[in-house]
């Protein structure tokens, strides 16, 4: 088999292929945290600080280019101070056709390129009464209900098991840092859904019920992915709209967009803080 033919099958190769890739681009030896970005969080990265590059998802090999509005295909190099963050502008979804291993391919060459700590971040709904709109909103754990996972099927030989612990899937560590910044963040439970359509209010009360404060669409493969390859993981939810059934007003994408268009650069600014201090 050649080596073109192992990056096919070989997830993991694909990965270092594209952080070698990525490596090369920035005249970088590695890196050392990853921030994936979600719907409407671009404000976010341009105040984590301004690029020394920004690469197109396409000329690193590997990648399937985001297709949802809010997401965008390329990634940023930001020095803050002496650490090196890669800033993903947007991901791909599961329920754009995609398997789990091209959800979470971002994540595993960031980590390929010598990231240890992974920011994720999403536009949620609002199951806690206690959320409002724009709030950020910290992931403590998550309840995976996609039905998927990146390490079910054939893995190559040499990577980690596949029994990954999540017991400290999100960093109580980095929470701990983030609200000594920010006092007032939130904590809560998020509920990850295949989507693409939002969920309906029995859902809703089904999720409560089941101990969930946040849902959407994303972040739980992500999450898996780094904590299987030992990075230290960081979740941040916006609140974009209250969860089916606890408002009259009805659920849009775009409204998603612009709710957390107007919160995240105070987290990006968050982020910048707190990422330099790693």
């Amino acid at each position: 088999m050649t080596t073109e033919d192992a990056r096919s099958t070989d997830p993991f190769a694909r990965a270092e292929h594209s952080a070698a890739a990525l490596r090369e681009r920035a005249g970088a030896d590695g890196f050392d945290a990853a921030v994936v970005l979600g719907s409407g969080w671009q404000a976010a990265a341009d105040a984590i600080g301004p690029p020394e590059l920004e690469v197109p998802l396409a000329d690193l090999g590997g990648f399937t280019e985001p297709g949802v509005p809010g997401h965008a295909a390329s990634v940023r190099y930001v020095k803050k101070g002496r650490r090196r963050i890669l800033v993903y502008l947007g991901r791909v979804h599961m329920y754009e056709g995609h398997d789990p291993h091209a959800v979470v391919h971002g994540v595993r060459t960031a980590i390929a390129a010598g990231c240890r700590t992974v920011v994720l971040t999403n536009a949620a709904g609002g199951i806690n009464a206690g959320y409002a709109v724009g709030d950020p909103v910290l992931i403590s754990d998550h309840i995976n209900l996609t039905g998927r996972s990146p390490l079910a099927g054939r893995l190559p030989p040499g990577v980690p098991s596949r029994f990954t612990d999540l017991t400290d899937a999100y960093s109580a560590r980095l929470r701990a840092q983030a609200r000594e910044l920010d006092p007032s963040l939130a904590q809560g439970v998020y509920a990850g859904l295949p989507g693409p359509h939002f969920e309906t209010p029995a859902e809703i009360r089904m999720l409560r019920a089941a101990g969930a404060d946040l849902v959407g669409m994303s972040t739980v493969m992500e999450a898996i992915a780094a904590r299987h390859l030992g990075a230290e993981v960081l979740g941040i939810s916006i609140v974009s709209n209250p969860a089916a059934g606890l408002s009259d007003e009805p659920i849009d994408h775009h409204d998603v967009l612009a709710a957390t268009g107007a919160a995240a650069a105070r987290v990006g600014a968050l982020l910048a803080d707190l990422l330099s201090r790693l």
